[in-house]
């Protein structure tokens, strides 16, 4: 059996209106009856506390979790409330209904059907209703807000962690070696390029400390970082490392998290093979699904490179707690290829 429950709270909450509201509610039904003797309090409280008890958990919750699967965003909790309480009210009236019959069928000792007493009954159920929906909802609402507060902290240490490590992957001695060595070697052959190997150079590093400031890039930034970046690698690498794009104008103004293609190219070139005899490409391109494609022709290094499992584990972490989709890579005995979703809002 599954127990299905509004919040967190449920227990307490019910705790805390429960037993005034079968006291009240046996009242209502019995009169000065109720507290005249111990066995019938006991009898009538026992009973309307099994009945109450089951109509919450069978009825009144699965009616709240149905209008939240449905009304399921923050932004449309007022509609949600307007829908549930009268959804509430009305198994109430069934509830109170059949609670005034039975005690009528059964003869319950000291009961008399009164009309009065039976209109207040169905008064402070509704009450009961619209009070108690309130107070669920806005305990729902808290808990939200909680849960929203503790992904944005994931995803900013996520995005921490991303810059950290691709940070620490651009300035170790042999990232730094192969870059002054290329520009040593620049500026003897060809000053003109040695320029402009030193602005792509700066704008990956200004990139870099730049990104932890949001939580999501456009996807024209990442490419023009991505081409940036690039640079540098083909500058060590030339001929036998290409780029090639192919993205749809109509998705540049979309979002992505900040350092997604870096990690991708960079988990590319530290796996693969390149030679001029084994030449490795990239693509980068867009598909009508509005999903950015990351491919490239796999040909593996056979001696096993050490990992820190960052780059598409980050990723992948991202979009999780983003809750925009999922990434999904795909790999035969020629290519490797991540699919990545790209976002209308940030």
């Amino acid at each position: 059996m599954k127990f299905v429950t509004y919040t967190k709270q449920d227990l307490w909450i019910a705790i805390g209106f429960l037993p005034v509201y079968i006291l009240l509610m046996n009242y209502l039904l019995l009169g000065p009856p109720y507290f005249s003797g111990f066995a019938i309090f006991a009898k009538a409280t026992i009973i309307l506390f099994i009945v109450l008890g089951l109509a919450y958990q069978f009825l009144h919750t699965r009616i709240a979790d149905r209008f939240r699967n449905r009304y399921s965003n923050f932004k449309q909790t007022p509609r949600r409330m307007l829908l549930m309480i009268p959804a509430h009210i009305l198994v109430n009236v069934v509830i109170i209904t059949a609670l005034f019959s039975g005690y009528q069928f059964l003869q319950f000792p000291g009961y008399t059907f009164n009309v009065v007493s039976y209109k207040w009954a169905l008064a402070l159920g509704a009450s009961m209703n619209i009070v108690v929906t309130c107070i669920h909802e806005g305990v729902y609402a808290f808990e939200l807000w909680q849960q929203k507060l503790l992904e944005t902290e994931k995803l900013r240490k996520a995005n921490l962690q991303s810059q950290f490590e691709s940070l620490k992957q651009q300035i170790n001695p042999h990232f730094l070696f192969n870059c002054l060595n290329s520009l040593s070697s620049l500026i003897e052959e060809d000053p003109e390029q040695a320029n402009r190997f030193i602005e792509e150079m700066s704008n990956v590093y200004r990139y870099l400390l730049r990104s932890n400031e949001s939580e999501l890039a456009t996807l024209e930034s990442e490419l023009r970082f991505a081409n940036s970046y690039f640079h540098l690698l083909s500058t060590r690498y030339g001929p036998n490392l290409q780029l090639e794009e192919s993205i749809d104008p109509e998705y540049k103004d979309y979002m992505l998290p900040p350092l997604t293609l870096q990690l991708l190219m960079e988990n590319v070139v530290k796996h693969n093979v390149i030679m001029p005899q084994q030449p490795l490409f990239i693509q980068l391109k867009t598909t009508p699904e509005g999903k950015l494609v990351v491919t490239n022709n796999l040909q593996k290094k056979t001696v096993t490179i050490p990992s820190s499992r960052i780059g598409l584990a980050n990723i992948a972490s991202k979009y999780s707690l983003l809750g925009q989709g999922e990434i999904s890579i795909e790999e035969d005995q020629s290519y490797f290829s991540v699919k990545l979703p790209l976002l209308t809002t940030a």
